[in-house]
């Protein structure tokens, strides 16, 4: 009766009701439908009315909190290309639709339904390798698993874009690929960042085995540094530099990896994948077999993509605390394009804030995530590629919220140090970079890839 009333009210001034045809599914289609269809990880489709009119109360709230599409950086500060945020006028005719009685319209009005290749969000790959069996993950702690498998490439491959595809949602956490073989997808590193990344390797010996296969934690008695851009700062390793970032990579929220236009990585002949997977504590066994889709780039790249990751492993967060922070910096050694950026903390991350301090003593904020979601550990992909001049400075603010203000929190009556179960916490940050690729002999191999 009341949606008669509502539709009769609107018809005697004039004004056309808000329909889910004509103007609610273009958002859907739009924002929404990658995550919100069946076989999914939303919990019901907007691919039609039939399924999303039960939820309508419940997307009205969660568009008008922001809460869904998940997005969370400042919109203070950079442009991003994967921007998944609505629009003002987009909320208010999810709004209206709503209020008005959530009517259907006329079925003719609805835009091309998408179309998906079965079981991927990117389309059909070109190559899809998976892990090489069934994995009976085991009951109990998390794990740490890794699965080294051949990808019987004849000849090297540019790679546009990947996708991980987890077999079983429930107990796979994250996942990356690595390629053991032929680093030469990589350009030669930097003879300095070479020896930094050396000193990585050194965390190690600060490190301590824990409960559930693979996995790490640091010790209790090592050195304390949240604060890793003091000018005073103790000569620990992976305090400085960065490290070689893994090929590709799956996280909660996550969406795969697609370099930008002009840009791919290199996977030479022969060449095998390493799969580090991180499996959930679960109460009950079950079978995984993750695989990945790789999407061959189409004649010579000018950009060459590589991945660097920045890290602080000596942090300690105090019990109760409400506001701790962690810095880490890094130094540009060579000019750069920087593409995008993933923060990562667990249950206690609170925000995420990026500050470039150029030569010249410009600053400017790349990207703060005031409200970090670990269920959401989103890639956030600039419009347009950051140029970073030799000599840059990027310094890296993480806060963490260890109180009980934080529903989240495995327990706030611990201090936290960096660990590998979910339970734990770590500082990283992984950034996308572009070079120049100059000269390339594919064979097996790349000759020279990179300038420098």
């Amino acid at each position: 009766m009341r949606i008669i009333v509502i539709a009769l009210a609107m018809a005697s001034i004039g004004l056309a009701a808000t329909t889910f045809s004509k103007e609610v599914a273009p958002i859907f289609y739009k924002n929404c439908v990658s995550c919100h269809r069946p076989g999914e990880v939303a919990p019901m489709s907007l691919l039609d009315y039939e399924s999303a009119r039960p939820w309508a109360k419940a997307i009205r709230e969660s568009v008008l909190t922001r809460k869904m599409p998940p997005w969370f950086a400042d919109p203070r500060h950079g442009h991003f290309a994967n921007d998944a945020s609505l629009s003002e006028q987009e909320i208010g005719t999810i709004k209206a639709w709503v209020e008005g009685g959530s009517p259907e319209g006329d079925r003719k009005h609805l835009p091309p339904v998408p179309v998906f290749a079965e079981g991927w969000k990117l389309g059909k790959p070109d190559l899809v390798i998976d892990i090489g069996q069934d994995f009976e993950v085991p009951a109990g702690n998390d794990i740490n698993k890794d699965f080294i498998v051949p990808t019987n490439l004849a000849e090297g491959k540019w790679i546009r874009a990947a996708e991980i595809r987890p077999g079983n949602r429930q107990v796979v956490h994250h996942v990356h690929i690595s390629i053991l073989e032929g680093r030469d997808y990589l350009a030669p590193p930097n003879r300095r960042s070479l020896a930094k990344l050396g000193q990585v390797g050194g965390v190690a010996s600060f490190m301590e085995k824990e409960p559930g296969e693979g996995l790490t934690r640091m010790r209790a008695d090592a050195p304390v540094v949240d604060n890793a851009c003091a000018t005073d700062v103790p000569d620990l390793p992976g305090l400085s530099g960065f490290q070689e970032g893994s090929f590709v990579a799956f996280l909660p929220g996550r969406q795969p990896d697609l370099f930008t236009p002009g840009a791919a990585k290199y996977l030479r002949a022969g060449s095998q994948l390493r799969f580090q997977i991180h499996y959930a504590n679960i109460r009950k066994s079950a079978t995984d077999r993750t695989s990945v889709g790789l999407f061959f780039y189409q004649g010579q790249p000018e950009k060459f993509a590589r991945r660097m990751d920045v890290r602080n492993h000596f942090f300690r967060i105090q019990a109760g605390a409400e506001n701790h922070e962690v810095k880490r910096c890094y130094e540009f050694e060579t000019d750069k394009q920087l593409i995008s950026i993933t923060p990562h903390m667990h249950y206690r991350g609170k925000a995420a804030r990026y500050e470039l301090i150029r030569p010249d003593g410009r600053q400017e904020v790349l990207l703060f995530v005031p409200a970090y979601n670990f269920n959401w550990q989103l890639n956030y992909q600039f419009q347009e590629p950051i140029q970073i001049e030799k000599g840059s400075r990027l310094v890296v603010t993480f806060t963490y919220d260890n109180s009980p203000r934080n529903r989240f929190n495995p327990d706030p009556s611990i201090a936290v140090r960096w660990g590998d179960r979910t339970e734990e916490e770590m500082m990283t940050t992984w950034t996308e970079v572009l070079e120049t690729v100059t000269t390339t002999s594919i064979s097996g191999k790349i000759s020279t890839a990179a300038s420098r």
